[in-house]
């Protein structure tokens, strides 16, 4: 079993015990997504693809908490904020915006990228060192911005 859905199984259990409804609530929702790719593609998930599918839904929830402020829902938001929060623990930690802009300008130099037509190579390269480390729109604006 990897270390995250290690993890997450005792969470699960700590707070059930702390009667956390809203934590346990959604690190089910981990543990459920999980187990429906497991199903469906017959494998056992490995912890980077893991961290892939808890990216995927932390996105969700920030883009449902901005659908539901446009809606003028301001508990809904704080929800799906809160959800996207608990999520974010099982993330490695984020890089900072001087970190990912030295890691992008390495990138740059060694593929040699020199205008917004090479931005391509450059974005897949940074999404393989960068894996889970950094969402793909900080490292879009920062590649966009060296790019120029």
């Amino acid at each position: 079993m990897s270390e995250i859905k290690a993890k997450i199984k005792s969470d699960i259990k700590q707070a059930m015990i702390n009667k956390e409804t809203l934590k346990r609530d959604t690190i089910r929702s981990i543990n459920t997504a999980i187990k429906q790719v497991e199903v469906d593609t017959r494998t056992e998930l490995e912890d980077e693809d893991i961290i892939k599918l808890i990216q995927k839904l932390v996105k969700q929830r920030k883009e449902a908490a901005t659908q539901y402020k446009e809606a003028n829902r301001p508990e809904l938001e704080v929800k799906e904020l809160s959800e996207a929060s608990i999520l974010e623990n099982y993330l490695p930690a984020q890089l900072s915006d001087d970190e990912l802009r030295n890691i992008l300008k390495d990138i740059v130099a060694s593929t040699n990228a020199t205008s917004m037509k090479d931005m391509g190579k450059v974005m897949k390269e940074a999404n393989v060192k960068t894996a889970g480390q950094a969402d793909g729109a900080r490292i879009s604006s920062i590649t966009k911005e060296l790019l120029k």
